[in-house]
């Protein structure tokens, strides 16, 4: 089985960082979106992926050749952004026959993974939500299979979201769907969508079974991974190591630190992931994500998402500040 991750989108809801990081790169509870997404796979026995790559496509492969050495990793270029389906129809000829797991590069789930890779049938990741008209939809039949997909549907006749997980033993029915699609030029919201494709298996008789997972992280926008931040470093149960005490500074967990800090004078925490080599001083900061080479100078900061390399003095509440940025607030 090969898993399939397409990140070659933009992010840009989480501008100005994905200026110069590519959203799933950003750091999230002391690891990364992506690191994240591939560590659930790799636990489940996956080892081969296929990542479908884009805007700053070689900062993803250069991360996962560094940091997956021992993975069989193939790279595919999207040059035109036209959707999801058009994504994973460019995985064809790599992909061939082989059953294939789809995991969308900005969401996290979890589940028994091993149910999902293990099942002899086609499966697609579903949750309940209160609004779905921003998701896919499923409706499920009397006998517990889906029944239908719909692409983000003005009047919802489910509740079920479709959360970027999808398990696929017919891989030449879905990319002969997708092809016919694009084809016959079949796009929903201006896209080629993989849930027309899979609509289009369901017309074949294809049989999908929904896969509900327990826990389900959007980190699409600056509000949601901050969110998702702070429920995963309690999950992780990361804290500051008491062996490295920091010089007049109160830590409250769950919080992240990376390698190579300087903190001094400051109260960190709860809730907030820092990466390495950044220098604080003086400084408040809780439920936020600061990344690496920054320096942060009598600040107040919460709810915040600062980037790497930026420099910060003076006083603030809430700020969202991308890569190579420098404030003075004084």
């Amino acid at each position: 089985m090969k898993a399939i991750i397409p990140v070659a989108g933009a992010g840009t809801k989480l501008r100005p960082h994905t200026y110069t990081q590519p959203k799933a790169l950003i750091p999230l509870a002391g690891r990364t979106i992506l690191s994240i997404i591939i560590d659930q796979l790799v636990e489940a026995g996956i080892q081969e992926f296929v990542f479908v790559v884009g805007y700053l496509g070689e900062k993803i492969q250069h991360y996962v050749q560094q940091k997956y050495p021992g993975l069989t990793c193939h790279f595919v270029q999207q040059n035109s952004r036209e959707g999801t389906g058009h994504a994973i129809l460019l995985t064809r000829d790599l992909v061939k026959n082989d059953e294939i797991l789809i995991v969308l590069g900005d969401t996290i789930c979890e589940g028994d993974y091993s149910e999902l890779i293990n099942s002899p049938v086609s499966m697609l990741g579903l949750k309940k939500v209160d609004d779905p008209r921003n998701f896919g939809v499923a409706e499920i039949n009397e006998e517990g299979h889906i029944a239908r997909v719909v692409e983000k549907p003005q009047i919802p006749k489910s509740n079920l979201a479709l959360v970027g997980l999808y398990k696929i033993k017919e891989t030449a029915q879905l990319y002969d769907c997708l092809q016919n699609n694009i084809d016959q030029k079949i796009k929903s919201h201006d896209e080629f969508q993989l849930t027309d494709a899979l609509e289009c298996m369901i017309q074949h008789n294809v049989q999908f079974k929904p896969f509900k997972v327990s826990n389900w992280f959007d980190c699409g926008r600056k509000e949601t991974l901050l969110e998702t931040n702070a429920i995963l470093l309690k999950k992780y149960k990361l804290a500051n190591n008491p062996v490295l005490p920091y010089e007049g500074t109160i830590i409250i967990p769950p919080v992240s630190i990376g390698e190579g800090c300087n903190i001094k004078h400051s109260i960190i925490g709860p809730n907030v992931a820092i990466g390495d080599n950044t220098v604080i001083s003086y400084s408040i900061v809780k439920d936020s994500i600061i990344g690496s080479f920054t320096n942060l100078y009598e600040v107040v900061l919460k709810s915040s998402l600062i980037g790497s390399d930026a420099n910060i003095r003076g006083l603030s509440q809430s700020l969202n500040i991308g890569d190579n940025t420098e404030i003075d607030l004084g």
